[in-house]
């Protein structure tokens, strides 16, 4: 069988869909799977060995839906369910199984904080669409596959970090899953491990600043490597403190214990740090009852309510102190 999966972003919610094609490819007698996504995140899907060919969503709709009608595919896994991928499945015809976003409940949660979502991660959610094939979740938790060419090497890093780390992603799509620049300096000053930072070029100058607190304990990685690379200093840190984002679901393929800070967004959407099977110590730290959170299910470039509640009153002290427990 010749199935077609689609995920066209982001970075976490691509690693997300991992365990599907990895059940599909193992556990289906001689299935072929291909993924189309975005031209953006080809380079997060080439290197899955479960991945047999990836397709990238053209700039030339015609000619992308052309070169997916010559494929011939049986099946379409539909993991965003948007607008687009309703017309890519329309243009093939064939049968196909689509994910329920929930957009209903989430939309409850935010606007009303009325709580209808189902107590179910959302890769779980992914894996009820290939069910019918008999495939089950195999408890193998999340891939993620890193080319040779882009392992860190010793002398990448300098002589302070080299025999051992903590990874702060400081980055995130959205301001307001952002702990800021000042808690984040307080986190480091209250760490006694060497600190990477992690982020895109845009949070380069954050990272300057945050590093200015000690710049022997704090290397500033932000914008010094590639999507690939900053993943490989993820698989090789001792501990990530990270905000909701891409780098928090790459950690938890690694199996790497986590801290994460949740600001506007709230584990009950169903995509905290997923693990399998396996037990790993995690800690979500997160300001609850406040009667504005969550405000969104993506987030925003600045509060709503200008206050910021949600992460101005995280306390950095139990986030270090917890730190310290799971670095041990």
């Amino acid at each position: 069988m010749k199935f077609l999966v689609i995920r066209f972003s982001s970075i976490g919610d691509i690693v997300l869909t991992t365990p599907v094609v990895r059940c599909l490819k193992q556990q289906v007698k001689d299935a072929t799977v291909h993924f189309l996504t975005k031209e953006t995140y080809y380079g997060l899907v080439k290197s899955n060995p479960n991945v047999d060919k990836v397709i990238v969503l053209n700039k030339s709709w015609e000619f992308m839906i052309h070169q997916l009608q010559l494929e011939e595919y049986d099946y379409i896994i539909d993991l965003h369910h948007n607008l687009r991928t309703w017309k890519v499945k329309q243009a093939l015809g064939v049968k196909n199984f689509s994910f329920d976003k929930l957009n209903i409940q989430k939309w409850l949660l935010t606007a009303f904080k009325i709580n209808k979502l189902p107590a179910i991660h959302i890769v779980d959610r992914y894996l009820e669409t290939i069910k019918s094939f008999g495939v089950v979740n195999d408890g193998k938790g999340l891939d993620y596959f890193i080319p040779k060419k882009d392992c860190i090497r010793a002398e990448d890093l300098p002589m302070s970090h080299r025999f051992g780390y903590i990874a702060i992603v400081i980055g995130a799509a959205l301001n307001t899953k952002k702990l800021p620049v000042h808690k984040l300096k307080e986190l480091c000053l209250q760490t006694d491990f060497p600190i990477i930072l992690l982020g895109g070029k845009e949070d380069r100058s954050d990272g300057d600043e945050i590093a200015s607190v000690n710049e022997i304990k704090v290397y500033n990685a932000c914008g010094k490597f590639n999507l690939n690379e900053s993943a490989d200093l993820v698989r090789n840190a001792r501990l990530i403190i990270t905000n909701d984002t891409g780098l928090m679901h790459i950690a938890a393929a690694f199996k790497k214990k986590i801290i994460s800070v949740w600001g506007n967004t709230v584990p009950q959407f169903g995509m905290d740090a997923y693990y399998g099977n396996e037990t790993i110590s995690n800690f979500k730290s997160e300001i609850k009852n406040l009667s504005c959170r969550p405000c969104s299910k993506i987030g925003y470039n600045k509060c709503p309510k200008k206050h910021f509640k949600c992460m101005e009153q995280q306390d950095v002290q139990t986030i270090a102190v917890k730190a310290i427990e799971f670095e041990k």
